[in-house]
């Protein structure tokens, strides 16, 4: 009997050739989401304990109380990792776990877990990537102001540089905000996130010291080890207008400006693109931005890590929209309230999420980001699907997820071979685990979770992204 598996497998040889020495191979995942053990040791409260308390907020009802207790399950979760033969694995710190009120006071129990995770990882040969931010500020800080208010910037820094301390002997690749789009606009001005406000002036004040966190934790480790490799993770679409109407093409405009230029101008540019100031002009005075602010921000990286998922079409028009979950709906971007911009889908194949499946826009989006910012390597650390996957005989058999995962690696062989510097892929992610306000009714994982049990099974993906990924690697030794 020829599975999926198998036919997928015949052309594995092929595109691992097309990977070059060094490459870097991994999963990646985010504290709240797989680790549970929220009262455990110290841990403080994050906006997301809040959140998902409120009745509504998240679909199913659910929590990140137990996650998928990677807490408690270091040495399994590891052996995943090495199951399926990666040489690095992107996880998270929970920052009300290593400061339980987002101060200067650090739980050392917190930091000796993840001390725990990061030797282990080691021991298996595996180089960790640490995120900073995953989005689970503390709560207390969110009391006090959250994002928009600068005290949280600089608390962050002091977060940044308690975490080096203990974990900076043996980590060497940190990326400091993942996703300030998500953190400041879902977060406060959709209210889709955690903590649920609905304030666009805010919103671009959160958007805004989100990125001078990542200037003082950047400052910060540097300071600590110039040989460290810092990142932030930024995600990026492509945009393209629903028709040549100058509204449809300046509602585009918008999107890309806020998607794909506003924080990634800032962190390589040191300044914001004018036309999207201009735009914003209309809800906010920007007075909270501060002399010497964008030449912090504009610290200079060594990689910048690009999360790719799918791609938007953009319109003007009154009843092009799209889900929450798929695109940033007006009520989820700080645009006036007036100004309507719609999203439409083009008739491509969807994931469970909704989302476009357009692996030739990840390799469209590497190719732009290169031509822009030349000075950085850039890694692609999150890309993924989710689809509902059934668990049958002890087997997933996932061919949707196996075939998304192929093409947007093929993606990024094309990528390499227009002479951009890729230096690594993140599958998203290792394993099912709680999918924010979507709760744990998306799936993404190369790895099965019986959410009830814990039970861990790899997916037919997994079993053929690790046979890829020995491929590479056995090739990459005889170069």
């Amino acid at each position: 009997m020829t599975t999926d598996i198998d036919n997928a497998t015949e052309g594995e040889d092929a595109l691992a050739a097309r990977f070059p020495a060094g490459f870097t191979w991994g999963a990646a995942t985010s504290s709240y989401q797989v680790e549970g053990a929220t009262t455990t040791d110290g841990r403080g409260r994050s906006i997301w304990d809040t959140f998902v308390a409120e009745p509504g907020r998240v679909v199913d009802g659910s929590n990140g109380d137990k996650a998928i207790d990677s807490y408690n399950n270091i040495e399994g979760d590891v052996a995943l990792v090495g199951e399926l033969g990666l040489n690095s694995y992107r996880f998270s710190l929970s920052w009300p776990r290593v400061c339980p009120d987002g101060d200067s006071r650090v739980n050392r129990a917190g930091l000796d877990y993840y001390s725990a995770l990061v030797d282990a990882l080691l021991e298996a040969d595996v180089t960790p990537w640490v995120t900073l931010y995953h989005w689970d500020l503390p709560q207390a800080l969110e009391n006090a102001g959250g994002w928009p208010k600068r005290d949280t910037a600089e608390r962050f820094g002091e977060f940044a540089r308690a975490a080096h301390a203990v974990l900076g002997d043996r980590v060497k690749h940190w990326i400091t905000v993942n996703e300030p789009w998500c953190a400041a606009f879902l977060g406060y001005a959709s209210g889709e996130h955690a903590p649920g406000r609905r304030e666009p002036a805010a919103s671009i004040a959160a958007a805004h010291h989100l990125m001078v966190g990542h200037g003082l934790a950047a400052r910060a480790i540097k300071e600590a080890d110039p040989a460290s490799t810092v990142s932030i993770g930024l995600n990026f679409y492509p945009v393209y207008a629903a028709s040549d109407t100058p509204a449809d093409v300046d509602a585009a405009r918008r999107i890309d400006g806020v998607q794909n230029r506003w924080f990634t101008d800032a962190a390589l540019k040191g300044a914001y693109p004018e036309d999207i100031v201009e735009d914003f002009e209309a809800v906010t005075d920007f007075s909270f931005v501060e002399v010497g602010d964008m030449e912090l921000i504009n610290a200079p990286l060594d990689c910048l890590s690009v999360n790719f998922y799918s791609q938007f079409t953009v319109t003007a028009a009154e009843g092009g929209a799209a889900s929450a979950s798929a695109a940033p709906t007006n009520a989820g971007s700080p645009w006036p309230a007036n100004e309507h911009i719609g999203f439409v889908t083009t008739g491509l194949p969807q994931t469970d999420m909704g989302w476009e499946i357009a692996p030739q826009g990840l390799t469209e989006t590497l190719k732009r980001l290169h031509a822009n910012y030349p000075q950085v390597t850039l890694a692609v650390t999150e890309n993924g699907a989710a689809f509902p996957d059934k668990l049958v005989e002890g087997q997933v058999a996932d061919s949707e997820r196996l075939d998304y995962v192929r093409d947007h690696l093929e993606a990024c062989a094309d990528a390499i071979e227009a002479g951009v510097p890729l230096v690594g892929y993140f599958a998203w992610s290792l394993a099912d685990n709680f999918e924010w306000a979507w709760g744990y009714t998306k799936r993404f994982g190369l790895v099965y979770v019986d959410f009830e049990t814990g039970q861990r099974v790899v997916k037919d993906s997994g079993k053929w992204y690790g046979d890829l990924v020995r491929q590479a690697r056995s090739n990459g030794e005889a170069k």
